[in-house]
């Protein structure tokens, strides 16, 4: 489950190498969390909500995982990628182009969510045979011709008919498949990927509208959460807007609930390409950058640590100490000290943090589903760490080869969402590979590890290899 966004192709210019990481990051815990062993492994290697060993949803447990994690992470770069993304194109474009732009991505978005999904072996059959896993290494090269840029090795004119050809076989594909069945419906996509469409579409818009004013952009969330407070109140214009929709496959009011993560996440954005602007930048000594990066990482560890067990109240004090040591170190109460940009992160993270865990009595706890606001809100200040964290890490120039190989895995997150899906599971198949792999996973807790990091290397080799070669996906 490895979400997208965004623009692979931007110019060295508009990427921030410790958002590409982030992003990267991200996506290999999303591949990780999907293929470690199913059950035998302790209930903190799943979603909260879903331990093993029969993994039944139960809204009623309290408290998040690292798997929690994953998603609103890549859901907070995708937002501070919006401003590197959209800078150049808000200067140079009318206002039309720029809406077609946003509304173009959200088509195409949506077009890989119902065609990824409908091309995997075991949507097409419960028990797929070798022609399903071989459809499905098809759909994988027919989303490569249709999303890839590639300019760098056919002209412009060239590139865009092997773009169209790509999108009329994929659609003919789909109806030569579907069209005598049943299986088939828009109502049934990929939702992570649906969701991150929403997003890149509202998010997008409301930022592009409210590019001057952070305290407007900010300004919509309270109205969104009175429409979710209020909605279950019958006849109310709050249940009106909530079931609001024009077609319930493509948009619902629901998603809208990650714009708590995606609105702040753009003010990162913009501090990042603010950054880049300074002439004389503020400094800090590699002693402040490690102690500033340790106590981001210690603040994410014991979050997620405290809130699964719930322990509450012990949370809430050392946080709050770790919080004001981290403020004092990024020079937050110097006065007349000019912040550096991970000073901006930490005290943005701090605050969200805080705010998260002040809420986390209410609605039951925090829980990723049904996600509370403790949950964006938590997500986005450990996000908001995360990459304060990374930022401190590069400029110690720590690990330099392994922080690249990451890069170029965030760099190419459409790759790596499809590839294990349609690639590489089919490959297992084929080749029988897939029961030695299982058979690992049997293997007690290290056998059930070791199969997802193994399965989650060969997805980051062949995004890596695929970004090296500059065949970037896009939306």
């Amino acid at each position: 489950m490895i979400p997208i966004l965004p623009n692979s192709t931007a110019t060295p210019q508009q990427r921030n190498d410790s958002l590409d990481v982030l992003r990267g990051i991200a996506i290999l815990l999303m591949v990780l969390s999907s293929s470690i062993s199913f059950g035998n492994l302790p209930a903190w290697m799943y979603h909260a909500q879903v331990p093993p060993p029969k993994h039944v949803f139960d809204p009623s447990i309290a408290g998040i995982t690292w798997v929690d994690l994953v998603f609103p992470i890549f859901l907070f770069t995708m937002g501070a990628a919006i401003p590197l993304a959209m800078r150049k194109k808000v200067a140079n474009l009318n206002a039309w182009r720029i809406v077609s732009t946003i509304f173009k991505r959200f088509v195409a978005l949506f077009f890989f969510a119902l065609f990824s999904f409908y091309m995997r072996a075991w949507v097409m059959s419960g028990e797929p045979a070798a022609s399903q896993y071989l459809l499905s290494i098809v759909g994988f090269v027919l989303l490569f011709a249709l999303y890839a840029d590639l300019t760098p090795y056919l002209p412009m004119r060239t590139a865009r008919l092997v773009h169209v050809a790509a999108l009329l076989l994929s659609v003919g594909m789909l109806y030569l498949l579907y069209a005598q069945t049943d299986k088939f419906t828009l109502e049934k996509t990929d939702i992570i990927i649906l969701v991150l469409a929403n997003m890149a579409l509202f998010g997008t818009l409301w930022w592009w509208l409210t590019a001057k004013s952070i305290w407007l952009r900010m300004a919509i969330l309270p109205f969104i959460m009175g429409v979710f407070l209020g909605a279950k109140e019958v006849g109310s214009i709050n249940e009106f807007i909530y079931k609001l929709s024009p077609a319930t496959w493509l948009y619902q009011f629901y998603y809208l609930k990650y714009l708590f993560i995606i609105l702040p996440a753009t003010v990162v954005g913009e501090w990042i390409i603010a950054d880049r602007s300074l002439v004389d930048k503020p400094r800090m000594q590699r002693s402040q950058l490690a102690l500033q990066g340790s106590l981001c990482a210690i603040l994410i560890g014991l979050n997620v640590f405290n809130l699964y067990m719930r322990y509450l109240d012990i949370n809430i004090g050392l946080t709050l100490m770790l919080i004001f040591s981290l403020c004092f170190c990024s020079g937050v109460f110097r006065k007349g000290e000019v912040l550096t940009l991970q000073a901006k992160m930490a005290v943005l993270g701090s605050y969200l943090l805080f705010l998260g865990l002040i809420f986390e009595a209410y609605e039951g706890g925090i829980k990723k589903d049904y996600s509370t606001y403790s949950y964006y809100f938590v997500c986005t200040g450990l996000a908001c760490y995360a990459l304060t964290m990374l930022c401190c890490i590069e400029k110690l120039a720590f690990g330099k080869s392994l922080f690249r190989g990451i890069a170029l895995v965030g760099k190419n997150p459409m790759v790596a969402y499809t590839a294990g899906n349609l690639v590489l599971i089919p490959l297992l198949a084929l080749t029988g590979l897939q029961s030695a792999l299982d058979q690992m996973g049997a293997q007690g807790v290290f056998g059930g590890v070791m199969r997802g990091v193994l399965f989650t290397g060969i997805v980051a080799l062949l995004t890596i290899l695929s970004s090296r070669l500059k065949l970037y996906w896009k939306s």
